[in-house]
């Protein structure tokens, strides 16, 4: 009987108690979980136009002074560009520049001296890129072409007539570079990039120059800026 009693007490105080406890503890404030931030892509997709500058410098085995001088140029690009899967960027590029003249040449071993004149060159190109932020780096190649075959020979600095194989104007061109998004509907580049129109042999001409062969390419190195159309602002990754 006293242990029965004991218990009733015991479970009376600890009924007492619970409701002090209860309010002893304060309830637990919501917090809202901070939003997702997707990390946004830059949109390359669309048209864009622009210009550039930089520098020429002949192939070392060239009729315009083995590759040691360098030429000015500045000429215009423009394109498209598709964006997809979702970094990836393709497009096609036309892109066309002005050289300065180039007035040095080679000199044979029996006098005669053959010079090389290029002022222009262009190409049409596809490129492939991955864009990282708002940076994009990217490869390009296709087709080349150039002004024409301006090879002129002299002998004791009397012009004389001589013959070559092959076509100089058209050729290829590859290349690479990093452009660079830095305001909406702006972009900024660096590129190298190679042009190739073949070799060619002097089929006829002085003696110290038939036989002989040469090659015609280039080496660019460019920067430019372009300005681009439907610009739609970051796109937001979605996942």
């Amino acid at each position: 009987m006293k242990k029965i009693l004991l218990a009733t007490v015991a479970l009376v105080a600890l009924g007492a108690t619970a409701p002090a406890l209860a309010a002893d503890l304060a309830a637990r404030p919501y917090t809202k979980a901070p939003a997702y931030a997707p990390t946004p892509i830059y949109n390359w997709t669309g048209f864009y136009i622009g210009g550039h500058i930089g520098g020429a410098f002949d192939g070392n085995n060239s009729l315009s002074g083995s590759g040691s001088d360098g030429r000015f140029l500045g000429g215009v690009q423009g394109g498209a560009d598709y964006q997809f899967a979702p970094n990836w960027v393709v497009g096609i590029e036309a892109e066309y520049s002005w050289l300065t003249s180039n007035n040095n040449g080679v000199l044979f071993p029996g006098g005669t001296l053959v010079t090389s004149k290029n002022d222009e060159l262009g190409s049409v190109t596809g490129r492939i890129g991955y864009a990282i932020g708002p940076a994009l780096i990217y490869a390009k190649g296709g087709y080349a072409f150039k002004d024409g075959d301006h090879i002129n020979a002299f002998s004791g600095g009397v012009p004389v007539a001589f013959t070559t194989d092959g076509n100089h104007r058209d050729g290829y061109t590859v290349g690479g570079g990093v452009e660079y998004m830095f305001a909406p509907s702006w972009s900024a580049k660096i590129e190298y990039q190679y042009y190739n129109f073949g070799s060619g042999t002097f089929t006829s001409g002085p003696a110290d120059i038939v036989g002989n062969r040469f090659h015609d390419d280039e080496h660019t190195v460019k920067a430019g800026i372009n300005y681009r159309f439907n610009w739609g602002g970051p796109v937001v990754a979605k996942y």
